[in-house]
């Protein structure tokens, strides 16, 4: 059951506890929402991916007219490039205190972005590779191109990015650079193609079943 909303750590965010005898794996949900969502709209897809993991998750710090958002934009598809790595800092220092006050374990946090909110968790992963176990970035797009190549990491983690061939927004080139920049960065990054637009489908669901059910395995 999840708490009622808070804020703390800067952001208001909602906060659903672990089942004991369901989460062996100790996974945390980080659950990131697209523009215009806020901190409940992502939780019932979290709870199908991974019924017994924790999940934590933030409402975005920017208005834009009224719709929340993880970092400003100046119009459909170009960023506000100082604003997005303010906003990523502020986000990784929000898990990092989360982590803590709520006893998780920093290391098997998985994030699961749609749209604004897949950006965010890419533009977090492209600055701190380790900043996750995996991450499922649902219609994704280059946030930023890096100056130079990101420190290795200990961490390789497991990225799907979710993209659609009629999805308006991102083109496929882009989806695919992202793919390229993260892999560049350290992650374990694939592309998977879905017959749909910029809303999630079935597919997306069980893609990101795949994936939790590879970071709830031990590694060989």
């Amino acid at each position: 059951m999840s708490t009622p909303a808070t804020e703390a750590f800067g952001f208001v965010h909602r906060f659903e506890p672990a089942v004991p005898d369901e989460n062996g794996s100790g996974l945390t949900i980080l659950a990131l929402h697209g523009t215009g969502g806020n901190e409940d709209d992502m939780l019932p897809l979290a709870r199908m991916l991974a019924p017994g993991a924790a999940v934590l998750s933030p409402r975005g710090q920017v208005s834009e007219h009224g719709a929340p958002r993880f970092f400003r934009r100046l119009a459909e598809g170009v960023f506000d490039l100082a604003d997005l790595a303010v906003r990523t800092e502020a986000l990784a220092a929000f898990v990092d205190g989360a982590s803590g006050h709520y006893g998780l374990d920093r290391g098997r946090v998985v994030a699961v972005g749609f749209s604004n909110g897949a950006n965010v968790a890419a533009s977090l992963l492209l600055r701190r590779p380790g900043a996750f176990a995996g991450a499922l970035l649902l219609r994704a797009m280059v946030p930023f191109e890096p100056d130079a190549p990101v420190p290795a990491s200990a961490v390789r983690p497991l990225v799907t990015i979710a993209s659609g061939t009629m999805d308006p927004l991102v083109p496929r080139a882009n989806a695919e650079r992202l793919g390229a920049l993260l892999r560049a960065a350290g992650c374990d990054a694939t592309v998977e193609w879905l017959p749909a637009g910029h809303q999630l489908t079935q597919r997306d669901v069980a893609l990101g079943r795949e994936l939790v059910g590879r970071l709830e395995r031990p590694a060989s």
